[in-house]
């Protein structure tokens, strides 16, 4: 049964480690569906981080610390837009640009009004997410196998975790259920034959990029005022890039990109579990080898060896309408 403890501990730890990915990499799943690349995933990521600890520190909410992120992170994605679908500007060059502006940005004001080398005090824990217990947690406990998976990975959770699941099916439903994900999608792939049909091409792509903003407001809000209690320097540590590996990995499809950032969170959390022990045989691993997969498995796919991604065919293309 140690194994198995050990199993569900790291079970639990890939789960929450996976929230802030799964977030991102569906925020980047409607963006580059649309035709917009969005590499300012990390950036929107560090900014509604920053955002959403500042006002949960100031008010004690979690919730307002939500809105303060969500709200933020748009902000971010509408000037990716204006940059990208209203001047035709580079993709990916206003997304790395994002990233550098959030990564000093939140520095320098963290420092002016906290004065803490660009960290927030602690939010206090009335202003955090906290765990929820669900029913019968007690009751089933003591079943073997499916209890402690019930009690240790199921339950004890925050909102926004259950909120992230759930995201899956509802972008699933809206890409290929709604009219409006059916315009999305081909947005992306031929934006001359939806212009063609009376549809603005800019605006389908405004929305796609403010939907990723939402989206990213709660993935940093998760990292500051959910999975820690406080924004640190440089927090989202490259997990925007991580969930563009994802959203790769899982050739732009929902369910997919879930099981991806699972598997992503998986690895992280075995990293964590492996510092510091002793392989028989081989001895201490390097954890930078288990940190390192999630990329290793993202160059295998790219080289094709677990099949061809292809991203929508006008990805990254500007639209220009013919006269």
């Amino acid at each position: 049964m140690e194994f198995f403890d050990i199993l569900v501990s790291i079970l639990g730890s890939a789960v929450r480690l996976s929230i802030p990915l799964l977030f991102t990499a569906l925020a980047g799943l409607f963006s580059e569906r649309a035709g917009i690349f969005d590499i300012g995933l990390e950036g929107k990521m560090l900014a509604s981080a920053f955002a959403s600890a500042c006002v949960a520190y100031m008010t004690g909410n979690a919730w307002l610390g939500l809105l303060a992120g969500i709200a933020v992170s748009i902000a971010f994605s509408l000037i990716h837009g204006f940059a990208s679908i209203t001047n035709r500007g580079n993709q990916i060059v206003s997304g790395v640009a994002l990233n550098f502006v959030a990564a000093g940005l939140t520095i320098v004001l963290g420092q002016a009004w906290f004065g803490q080398g660009g960290r927030t005090p602690q939010v206090p824990g009335e202003g955090r997410f906290a765990p929820i217990i669900l029913p019968g947690v007690d009751a089933m406990r003591e079943v073997p196998f499916i209890g402690p998976l019930y009690a240790n990975v199921i339950s004890g959770n925050n909102i926004l975790t259950y909120i992230a699941f759930l995201m899956v099916p509802l972008s699933w439903w809206v890409l290929y259920r709604t009219r409006f994900g059916l315009r999305l999608r081909a947005v992306g792939e031929n934006p001359g034959a939806v212009d063609t049909a009376g549809i603005s091409v800019p605006w389908m792509r405004y929305r796609a990029v403010i939907l990723a903003g939402f989206l990213c407001g709660f993935a940093g809000t998760y990292l500051a005022v959910a999975q820690s209690a406080a924004f640190i320097n440089n927090m989202s540590a490259g997990k925007g890039y991580i969930a563009l590996a994802a959203l790769i990995f899982a050739k732009w499809r929902p369910v997919p990109v879930m099981f991806a950032c699972l598997l992503f969170g998986f690895l992280d959390a075995v990293a964590n579990f492996m510092q510091g022990k002793v392989v028989p045989g081989i001895g201490e691993v390097p954890v930078q080898i288990f940190q390192a997969l999630p990329y290793v498995l993202t160059c295998i796919l790219l080289a094709g060896f677990i099949g061809v991604a292809r991203p929508p065919k006008a990805g990254g293309v500007p639209y220009t309408k013919e006269r």
